[in-house]
């Protein structure tokens, strides 16, 4: 089997992955180059498809402020935001949203050159920017991808999935395997400093707005390795996805901007309920909205609610939402004049690998970074264009801290090592497996049982099922496809938010029980949980 040397290899290239890959290159010289790794073309990533913004506390907005935006996310949070890693986030975004338009990123700006801001729910103040008007995960990334393309010192890989981390006996990273889909080869990458930027998992339920490429691999091999996983109960579903109808399953975003700007939900008898949930109304946290409409739908035996947006002035929406606008318009809907029917579906991952801002996991030379990573910024439900701000504020961050690290190749590979690189030296037997009706199969169980809301017995359905689903996959390792691949880690990741939820017996922020209250200052011990405190539920492998 081939193998390669790369002092520091980045796995994914969404906002996060590009930044850090531009930064770390930037900031130091890399005795054996960077190795970006892509599992499918540069830049196909949840961050590409944000549409509403990227949080920005900065000296050209001056009537925000840390502290204003930290309130707001903590608040947001549901008491589990971390403090402390909130305020360093929010203090470092005047530093890095500059930086990132000193490296060509372009942000939507008035008449007179200023740079705009917008409302989203929960947010007390307009702090939020675009770009291209609901294009600003685009914009980023492909500003990025320009900036990494022309520098020589990062060697890109597409097409091409991280399967296995290799972790020694001592618990320290020594590279990793990586599986071609192309060529359908396996090759060993040492390096010193490896890190996940594989973003989320919303492709473990039937309805989502994330790519195809979000199985949460990233996740999963970081516990496989044995890093410490936090938080997975709370997985955030955006209130306001585009339902054409049932079978569409892949749904299309309609950004909450919409609603900052004025558009309203009304039900199938045409009247505005979000009155009756939050005084906020549309502008209310996104598990609140998302609470709502669910509630409307299961009243109306619908599968979805509306958002009317033609009440937002023509000239504006069109500049505003011209993304929103010509995808609608591709599919019949005119939002200048027409209901855009929206319902709830899969969207961000509050929760992942444990870690610090600056990317540290509990495995000595393994980074996390972006929704694959739990800093702890996010708590029980994310604020709001926070996880674009969090994407580049670590990716910064994990720069300036390797450049103080030891960047040598790892010489000592012992024989654990050695084991798991003989196993994927093998060839395997058999037929592959028909994955695409596996991960159906998948989709449909968390979605009915580990859905918007969850109880007891619907948890333990879903532990079952899954269990089942597991013991008929006989892949544990080296698979015959990225397919496979992608089922193998879905698995795991199921099974994780699944016992996660089980073990929090309380409704808090994004996880909702109906059968326990919210959230008060009580925390259940449980067996399986590795560690349990204020900060979040932990596994480890």
């Amino acid at each position: 089997m081939k193998y390669s040397e790369y002092s520091v290899v980045v796995v994914g290239s969404g906002a996060a992955g590009l930044y850090a890959a531009l930064k770390i290159s930037q900031n130091l010289k890399v005795p054996e180059g960077i190795l970006l790794i892509s599992k499918s073309s540069l830049g196909n990533s949840n961050s590409r498809y944000a549409q509403g913004g990227i949080v920005g506390v900065v000296h050209q907005n001056p009537l925000d402020s840390v502290e204003s935006h930290v309130k707001d996310t903590l608040k947001a949070g549901a008491g589990l935001s971390d403090e402390i890693v909130t305020k360093h986030i929010s203090q470092a975004s005047d530093e890095v949203i500059n930086n990132l338009i000193t490296n060509g990123v372009s942000f939507d700006t008035n008449d007179d050159g200023d740079l705009t801001f917008t409302l989203e729910a929960a947010h007390s103040i307009r702090r939020i920017l675009h770009s291209g008007g609901d294009a600003t995960g685009k914009g980023i990334t492909e500003s990025l991808i320009e900036a990494v393309t022309k520098d020589s010192g990062i060697h890109v890989l597409e097409n091409t999935m991280a399967v296995e981390i290799l972790v020694s006996a001592q618990k320290e990273c020594k590279g990793i395997i990586i599986y071609n889909n192309v060529t359908g080869e396996h090759e060993i990458i040492y390096s010193s400093a490896v890190i996940l930027a594989t973003g989320g998992v919303g492709q473990v339920y039937k309805y989502t707005t994330n790519p195809n490429g979000a199985t949460g691999d990233g996740i999963a091999s970081a516990y496989e390795a044995g890093a410490i996983i936090q938080d997975m109960e709370f997985i955030q579903f955006h209130p306001t996805a585009l339902a054409l109808s049932p079978e569409s399953q892949n749904r299309f975003l309609i950004s909450e901007a919409v609603r900052g700007e004025g558009a309203k939900l009304i039900n199938h008898n045409g009247e505005e309920f979000m009155v009756k949930y939050s005084d906020k109304k549309e502008l209310a946290p996104r598990d609140v909205v998302t609470r709502a409409i669910y509630a409307e739908m299961k009243k109306e035996d619908s599968s979805n609610v509306y958002l009317n947006a033609s009440i937002i002035d023509k000239t504006k929406l069109l500049k505003r939402f011209p993304t929103i606008y010509a995808r609608c318009k591709e599919n019949g809907i005119d939002i200048s004049k027409d209901l855009i029917p929206v319902a709830p579906a899969a969207h961000y991952t509050m929760g992942g690998i444990k870690a610090e801002i600056c990317g540290k996991t509990s495995i000595k030379g393994l980074y996390a970074i972006g929704e694959t990573a739990c800093t702890g910024l996010h708590g029980a439900n994310r604020l709001a264009s926070n996880s674009l701000l969090e994407c580049v504020v670590c990716a910064y961050e994990l720069a300036d801290y390797l450049s103080f690290a030891n960047l040598e190749i790892p010489k000592k590979i012992d024989d654990g090592i050695r084991k798991m690189i003989d196993v994927y030296s093998r060839s395997i037997s058999g037929k592959e497996y028909d994955y695409n009706n596996l991960k159906s199969k998948l989709k449909d169980i968390m979605w009915e049982n580990v859905g918007i809301i969850r109880t007891e017995e619907s948890l333990l359905k879903a532990s079952s099922e899954i269990k089942a689903l597991q013991d008929n996959f006989k892949r544990r390792r080296k698979c015959m496809s990225q397919g496979e691949y992608e089922y193998r880690n879905m698995l795991t990741i199921a099974s994780i938010i699944t016992q996660s939820a089980l073990e929090r017996k309380e409704s808090r922020g994004a996880h909702c029980r109906s059968d326990y209250p919210q959230a008060d200052k009580t925390r259940a011990m449980h067996s399986n949980i590795d560690k349990l405190s204020d900060k979040g539920i932990y596994y480890v492998k």
